[in-house]
């Protein structure tokens, strides 16, 4: 039902020509979360606790990201209960990369970026770093990062999509691992 929700919210924005980012930013309120300025969602991180998340200013979560706020597994070994609950707080300017899990209880601090397909289950307070893994852990730093990809970094907004595609066949500034 959620997935339904957020793609009708989705497109009314577009037939409405609403800024995009505004009416999903409203929408995801809605659902009581709490949002920083700026914020960039490109998934539909709506829980039954959505209450129980907040993302700081100009952070970026990207494609498919799940925010996991409970857990039933505790009906299994303690009769009488049936959950666990954790509020996921994300400082500000993060980035989350594509198809990570953020668990329930988690905290990141400011300026963190989660490598794509992470699975973070602690909490991680040091600013300026780089997680990954599963579970996450520290990989780098923002400045070691940086110095390690500097020769390959893009300014899109200096060049036409024609532009982009072309180098991109010549294969300019292209990563190869």
């Amino acid at each position: 039902m959620q997935e339904l929700q957020y793609f009708i919210v989705k497109a009314v924005s577009r037939l409405k020509r609403e800024k995009h980012k505004e009416t999903i930013h409203r929408y995801f309120r809605k659902q009581g979360m709490k949002l920083g300025e700026g914020v960039n969602i490109c998934s539909n991180i709506v829980t039954t606790e959505s209450h129980l998340i907040e993302i700081g200013d100009y952070t970026t979560v990207s494609a498919n990201v799940t925010f996991i706020t409970h857990d039933n597994s505790i009906c299994k070994v303690l009769k009488g209960y049936s959950d666990l609950f954790g509020k996921i707080v994300i400082g500000k300017n993060c980035f989350i990369g594509s198809n990570a899990i953020v668990m329930y209880g988690v905290t990141l601090a400011d300026h963190i970026i989660v490598a794509a397909g992470s699975v973070v289950t602690k909490s991680f307070r040091e600013e300026g770093i780089i997680i990954g893994g599963n579970p996450a852990r520290k990989i780098s730093t923002w400045d070691a990062f940086a110095d390690k990809n500097r020769d390959y970094a893009w300014n899109l907004g200096s060049i036409s999509r024609e532009q982009e595609i072309a180098l991109h066949k010549d294969e300019v500034k292209l990563i190869h691992r």
